[in-house]
């Protein structure tokens, strides 16, 4: 393949063998408006190569048993735009699908055309889907961004410094460990860390390192961000 133009799409393809190979000459027939970065038969491969050679577009044929929890669980790159092709007829849970992530869905049926503007569109920061379902999404997104707001743990966690989270996440990552140890990972002396831990305590209403790592499992601040 040569060497891919900076001001092209770059897609990569998750599908099965046969499908994935008329997707990967639909994208080569509008060349050089994109570019096919690579296939994989599975998205957790798909993963393991896009950390090496980043897409703009991902293009994932959501009927090879790729569900909505698996969708909400993904950690794409930022810049990553997903698509979903399918044939399924189930709105709600292509819904669900865009709320969890989502930038597009279009459907096996669709003509090709369809799925190049597809791909296009989403690249530029739009959505592609259906007109009926935007105002269902739309919807579905305000009722979920108000329960997070008028949850009392999301605004105590919102209070966190970028600090008081990499404590707590090496805190959570061995709670077995003593202060000086952490506090020697942290970069930082034993009383500075007693400093962050004191505030912690007060932000997230607990008592000591014993609650943090539960709090912080149970809400999952136990990972690096």
């Amino acid at each position: 393949m040569n060497a891919l133009q900076s001001d092209s799409i770059k897609v990569f393809v998750v599908a099965p063998a046969m499908l994935c190979w008329g997707l990967e000459r639909l994208v080569q027939t509008a060349h050089p408006r994109f570019e096919l970065t690579g296939t994989s038969a599975t998205l957790a491969q798909a993963q393991q190569i896009l950390e090496r050679s980043p897409a703009d577009v991902l293009l994932l044929d959501m009927d090879g048993g790729y569900g909505v929890d698996m969708l909400a669980e993904l950690h794409l790159p930022p810049q990553l735009r997903l698509v979903l092709l399918t044939s399924s007829q189930d709105q709600a849970m292509l819904d669900r699908a865009v709320v969890c992530g989502a930038r597009g869905v279009v459907r096996k049926s669709d003509p090709p055309a369809a799925l190049l503007k597809a791909l296009e569109k989403v690249h530029e920061g739009e959505l592609w889907i259906d007109r009926s379902a935007a105002g269902r999404i739309f919807m579905e997104m305000a009722r979920q961004n108000a329960a997070h707001a008028n949850d009392p743990e999301r605004l105590k966690i919102a209070s966190l410094t970028a600090r008081e989270r990499q404590t707590i996440v090496a805190i959570a990552s061995d709670a077995a460990a003593p202060g000086k140890v952490i506090a020697s990972r942290l970069c930082i002396s034993e009383h500075t860390l007693r400093n962050h831990l004191s505030s912690i305590y007060g932000k997230l209403g607990l008592q000591n390192r014993l609650d943090l790592y539960a709090y912080a499992t149970r809400h999952s601040l136990n990972k690096a961000a």
